[in-house]
């Protein structure tokens, strides 16, 4: 008797417009139209999310995700525990060096902040097989988060690793170690907070040095006033690897939040509405 013919499976019909990628996760464009259009530090990049980062996305991001839309003032002791200090991470990539410091240190609760879905993804992954609880995703833009949606005084630090260089002059603009950047940012830390920095881009490293240096809310931990060696906890990630092996220097930047002038407020108390330039790329 001969087979009967094998039939195709039908193909996935598409998805309709509008409707999320993810309905349980992360939001394409969580903040809309709420708030000004300005240039932009980051490029969101549209690559692909993997079955398993997808997964990760669909189950863990109510619990351990969250979409910055600057519409609400997070409690981060309820967040993380009121026993744990909290740190923000600004940019993480796919999330290895956030979930290795995490598993190192689980005292302290990581607000990690990216635009990256695959990534997104790809951390709560990591975190779930390793067991971390003090890891929280969060989607959108750094900068409406700390001018929104976080009390004065409520992180323990900042990090900023590996940050986009945008080496073009006429991107330096879109840098995010500005003087406006760290003005929104000081009264966000805690007195004696470090904020600290790397890059692997030389040029970048100096504006960031002369930037930190002036602002009269940050100290350098550096008594010669220069770059700080890689500290223990931040681990050498691949990418940092790679440009290594391509004769890159690291630079890491570690300056400790004053308890003098916080700079210029631009939070919920103090919003400084209708600034900066307009965007002329397409926001997150």
């Amino acid at each position: 008797m001969s087979e009967s013919p094998t039939t195709p499976s039908a193909p996935r019909p598409p998805r309709p417009k509008g409707e999320p990628r993810f309905p349980q996760g992360p939001a394409p464009d969580p903040a809309g139209s709420h708030f000004e259009r300005r240039i932009r530090s980051f490029q969101p990049r549209r690559s692909r999310v993997t079955a398993g980062q997808a997964d990760a996305l669909q189950r863990l991001w109510p619990k351990w995700g969250l979409d910055i839309d600057g519409q609400r003032t997070l409690d981060l002791a309820e967040l993380f525990g009121a026993e744990r200090a909290v740190v923000l991470e600004i940019g993480f990539g796919m999330g290895e060096a956030t979930a290795q410091m995490a598993a190192d240190d689980p005292d302290t609760g990581i607000l990690a902040v990216d635009v990256h879905t695959p990534g997104q993804g790809n951390l709560l992954g990591l975190a779930e097989r390793n067991g971390l609880t003090n890891v929280r995703v969060a989607n959108g833009d750094a900068v409406i988060l700390l001018r929104e949606m976080l009390p004065p005084a409520s992180l323990d630090g900042l990090r900023v690793y590996f940050p986009d260089p945008w080496p073009k002059a006429r991107h330096h603009k879109r840098r995010i170690i500005q003087p406006d950047f760290l003005d929104l940012a000081a009264p966000r830390l805690k007195p004696g907070a470090v904020l600290h920095c790397a890059t692997d881009w030389e040029p970048y490293a100096e504006q960031m040095l002369d930037v930190l240096t002036a602002h009269p809310a940050f100290e350098n931990t550096r008594a010669d006033g220069g770059y700080a060696p890689r500290p223990a906890f931040r681990p050498l990630t691949r990418f940092e690897g790679q440009g290594l092996d391509k004769g890159h220097v690291v630079h890491d930047l570690l300056f400790r939040r004053t308890s003098g002038p916080q700079g210029r407020d631009t939070g919920p108390q103090g919003r400084n509405t209708g600034q900066g330039d307009r965007d002329t790329g397409h926001a997150a």
